[in-house]
């Protein structure tokens, strides 16, 4: 085998770049919808300079002939798009003067790609809207993967990489593709998506303006949590509202594979489905559990209120929205605690949300089981199922590799940032937060805007941690072992 193939990688790199600048343009609609010329002139000068790098870029950087995509350079390009889309994305937030240094910028575009929904921005509600939809957009592009809307609009990749690249980027245990080509399924994934999108935004479209509705329609299906308001949905405070962002949400949260199949009527395939139904059954538990916590404490005004701020907080945290209703901190520490474990694990795998999946959690658990039984029973083979199939012992020991690795990013992150005199409850949670694309802060950066308080160092690693977490650890980290870069 040759070494990695740079070529091509920066050639589809170079097109993945001509796409980020069509998504560029819709912000300069909206800021000639809504007459901020100034700010439409900025968004033409980032749209332009991501243009000419794409351009130069996808012409003149050509592979020698029969060089294809292979498994390495899919995990390359995989790793290094989301930090050459946040660089070129945060072109528009330094040149309309949103933000005045390329590590706040970096840190808030990195953010908005991987949907993790941690800002700099202390009052969002005094940015253009042109900023303001191209945070939304951000979290839209990156919640179903910046990789799979390139596999679907250049299909020509499903014979050079494709598979590897789907593999990279999709989230999970096992990668399922609905159709033999891969450029098809990442069709009908982007497809279902949108519907989703555009069904929330009609939704909300009356109470909260067309505006408002598609920017929370696409942080909400994105699970990104990105908000025209500094304090959110709160700002209407409206139950309807909150109804709504629960079920959207809690649709981010499931594997879209099950949602295409409801789509067709194979309602068995989700009702079978041992992953599904834990997530169901961790969401109602842990909702019922911080109600009677919320009627114990007194929280809020009424019974209602509780139960609807009780699921709503759970879905967001479960889906690593990052919304919430409450300022749990202030007003005792048990539901805190409680959101944060249930973030730790996430939605389930293909979906758009973070953390470390529900899927991992069941093999962990079964798996766990089975080590107590063969306590007693030494000679006994025991395998690991999940739905319905049987786990090859390759496949469980990475989940477990996975779960160990993703607990000591969390650790050796939250040690950098004591160094940086943030308490050690701040620090744990915050990088976890980063590590499980949930977003909101803890402590010293709970506030709106709270992670500008942060050292430069810090956020950029901060940063790092984002893309980790949203690559799942292995694609990022696996570029920086020698193995990866030896040939063979």
């Amino acid at each position: 085998m040759k070494l990695i193939n740079l070529p091509v990688v920066l050639r589809v790199q170079g097109w993945l770049l001509l796409i980020e600048a069509t998504f560029m343009t819709a912000p300069i609609a909206v800021a000639a919808y809504y007459h901020e010329w100034p700010t439409a002139i900025c968004f033409t000068y980032a749209t332009l300079l991501t243009l000419a790098a794409g351009l130069v870029m996808a012409r003149f950087l050509k592979p020698k002939p029969g060089a294809a995509m292979r498994r390495r350079e899919g995990v390359l390009l995989t790793a290094i798009i989301w930090v050459f889309f946040s660089f070129f994305g945060m072109l528009p937030l330094l040149f309309t003067g949103t933000l005045d240094n390329v590590t706040d910028a970096f840190f808030e575009t990195m953010s908005g790609f991987t949907t993790t929904g941690s800002s700099v921005i202390a009052d969002v509600e005094a940015l253009p809207r042109a900023v303001l939809f191209w945070r939304s957009t951000m979290q839209w592009i990156g919640g179903m993967g910046i990789i799979l809307f390139t596999l679907a609009v250049l299909p020509m990749l499903n014979q050079k990489g494709g598979i590897a690249l789907f593999n990279a980027e999709v989230t999970g245990i096992t990668h399922e593709r609905l159709r033999p080509r891969v450029s098809q399924t990442a069709k009908d994934l982007w497809l279902i998506y949108i519907i989703l999108t555009m069904a929330m935004t009609v939704l909300l479209a009356s109470p909260m303006g067309w505006f408002d509705a598609l920017s929370h329609a696409m942080t909400t299906m994105a699970t990104g949590g990105f908000s025209t308001k500094n304090v959110g949905l709160h700002y209407w405070n409206d139950h309807y509202i909150y109804g709504v962002a629960i079920v959207f949400m809690f649709l981010g949260g499931i594997n879209f594979s099950l949602i295409y199949s409801a789509s067709r009527g194979r309602f068995d395939r989700v009702r079978s489905n041992d992953t599904f139904r834990f997530y169901c059954l961790m969401t109602a538990v842990v909702a019922v559990v911080i109600f009677i916590n919320m009627c114990v404490e007194g929280y809020a005004s009424s019974n209602g209120d509780r139960a609807v701020f009780a699921l709503f907080d759970t879905v967001a945290a479960i889906t690593s929205t990052g919304l919430n209703t409450i300022d749990y901190e202030t007003r005792g520490e048990f539901i805190a605690m409680l959101l944060m474990l249930v973030m730790f694990f996430g939605g389930m795998a293909g979906s758009t949300s973070g953390g470390a999946k529900i899927d991992r959690l069941i093999v962990l658990l079964k798996n766990t089981l089975n080590e107590f039984y063969r306590v007693l029973h030494p000679n006994a083979v025991k395998t690991v199922r999940l739905n319905g199939r049987a786990l090859a012992h390759t496949l469980v020991a990475k989940v477990i590799a996975f779960l160990a690795i993703y607990v000591m990013v969390t650790f050796v992150s939250a040690l950098v940032l004591t160094l940086y005199e943030l308490p050690i409850v701040d620090s744990l949670h915050t990088s976890l937060a980063m590590v499980s694309n949930y977003g909101l802060g803890y402590g010293t950066t709970a506030m709106p805007g709270g992670f500008a308080a942060l050292p430069d160092p810090a956020k950029w690693m901060l940063a790092i941690e984002m893309l980790v977490g949203r690559l799942e650890l292995f694609t990022v980290l696996v570029i920086f072992t020698p193995a990866f870069w030896r040939k063979d």
